[in-house]
C-alpha cells in the first residue's frame, strides 16, 4: 500500500469513527477461535461460542473408512503430531491435490481410530507462540462429535449454536471414491438438522454445493479467491463468479458467497462494488478472514513492527461493517463480540 493510500484510509477511519451504524453480521468463529487455541478441536469450537459467535466453522476432510473428520487440510504434518510418530513414519508420500504436489500424511490414508492417536498443534507457532502451549492437549474429532457437542451446549447456554461446515477438495475426494457430500448430508440428516436449521455449507467448488442445495434444501455458500477458479469448473474463474451477471448465476444455487476481505474493500477502505452486486443478486456477503495479528492486516493497520504483534482489529471490523457485509469469519470472535452492535 502506497503512502498516499495509507493516508486515505487513515482519513477515512477516522471519519467512520464519528458515525458506526448498528450492525447485523454474523460472527462466524473461523475454524473456532483459533487465535487463542489450536484450530479445529472441541476448545476452540468451545471457546468461540463462549466468546458470542454465531456460527462455528468445521473444515471437513474424510477418513479412509469414510468418516468427516475436523482439519484445515487433508494433510495433516503442520495441525498434528502425526512427524513425530515412527508408527506412521510409512504413511508419508506425495499427492497432487488439485492440481498441486504435496507431500506429507494425509487424512484419507488413515482410519478413523488411527487419527484419534493423533494430537493437535498449533499451525501458526510463530505468529501464535501462546497457543503452542496447548500442544499435545487435544485430539482430532469428527463432525458427529463437533454436533453432539453443540448440541450438548445448546441445552446448557439457551443459544442455538450454527454449523458452517466447508467441503475441503472435493473433486479429489470424489475421484478416490470419498464422495464427501453424502457422508455431510448423511450426518446432518441422522442428528436430526433440516433446511430450515442454522446450517451453511460452503465449498469453493460450485459442483457440491448445487447437489447440498437440490438432493437437501440447506442453505450453500460459494467461496471465492481473489485469483484463479475454482477446480471442478478450470474454464471458469473466480473473477466471472464475482461480476453482476456471475453474481445472478451464483444465487441460483447459493445463500450467500465467501470472499476475501480485499474483494470487498479498496485500497484506501473505501467498500468496492462488490457487496452492493451482490445484493442486488440476492446474495448475502460473508468476508474471510479478520484477524487481530499485524500479520494479518493492511500496514496502516498495524501497531508496531512485529508480525506477531497486535493491529487494529477493531478499525478493520469498522471498515466492513461499513462495507455492509452481512457475516465475517474470525479467528477472534471474543474481539469482534465486543465490536457488534445489534440493531
Amino acid at each position: 500500500m502506497g503512502r498516499v493510500s495509507v493516508i486515505r484510509l487513515l482519513a477515512l477511519l477516522m471519519a467512520l469513527t464519528l458515525s458506526v451504524p448498528a450492525s447485523a453480521q454474523i460472527i462466524i468463529g473461523h475454524r473456532g477461535a483459533s487465535g487463542e487455541r489450536p484450530e479445529h478441536t472441541l476448545a476452540a469450537y468451545a471457546l468461540a461460542v463462549e466468546q458470542g459467535a454465531d456460527y462455528i466453522e468445521p473444515d471437513l476432510v474424510p477418513t479412509r473408512d469414510g468418516r468427516l473428520i475436523a482439519r484445515h487440510e487433508n494433510e495433516i504434518s503442520e495441525t498434528t503430531n502425526v512427524a513425530d510418530l515412527p508408527e506412521f513414519a510409512d504413511r508419508k508420500t506425495t499427492k497432487t491435490i488439485d492440481g498441486k504436489e504435496v507431500t506429507g500424511w494425509f487424512t484419507e490414508d488413515f482410519d478413523l481410530y488411527e487419527l484419534y492417536r493423533l494430537r493437535a498443534k498449533e499451525r501458526l507457532p510463530a505468529i501464535r507462540p501462546a497457543n503452542t502451549k496447548y500442544d499435545g492437549e487435544f485430539s482430532l474429532v469428527t463432525l458427529e462429535e463437533i454436533i453432539a457437542w453443540a448440541k450438548l451446549a445448546e441445552k446448557e447456554t439457551g443459544k442455538r449454536i450454527g454449523l458452517y461446515p466447508e467441503l475441503k477438495h472435493h473433486a479429489y475426494f470424489a475421484s478416490i471414491g470419498l464422495d464427501t457430500v453424502p457422508l455431510l448430508l448423511n450426518t446432518l440428516k441422522a442428528a436430526g438438522y433440516t433446511k430450515d436449521d442454522p446450517v451453511l455449507i460452503q465449498s469453493f467448488e460450485p459442483t457440491p454445493l448445487v447437489q447440498v442445495k437440490f438432493r437437501s434444501g440447506f442453505r450453500t455458500v460459494q467461496l471465492m479467491s481473489a485469483e484463479g477458479g475454482p477446480v471442478d469448473a478450470p474454464q471458469l474463474s473466480y473473477a466471472q463468479f464475482m461480476a453482476p451477471e456471475g453474481l445472478k448465476q451464483v444465487a441460483g444455487y447459493a445463500h450467500a458467497i465467501g470472499v476475501p476481505m480485499s474483494s470487498v474493500l479498496n485500497a484506501d477502505g473505501s467498500p468496492t462494488a462488490l457487496v452492493q452486486n451482490a445484493h442486488d443478486a440476492g446474495l448475502e456477503v460473508h468476508v474471510y478472514t479478520l484477524r487481530r495479528e499485524n500479520a494479518f492486516l493492511p500496514p496502516a493497520l498495524q501497531m508496531g513492527d512485529d508480525p506477531a504483534g497486535i493491529g487494529n482489529f477493531a478499525a478493520m471490523w469498522t471498515l466492513l461493517v461499513q462495507a455492509r457485509v452481512d457475516g465475517v469469519f474470525t479467528d477472534n470472535p471474543g474481539d469482534a463480540g465486543k465490536l457488534k452492535i445489534e440493531p
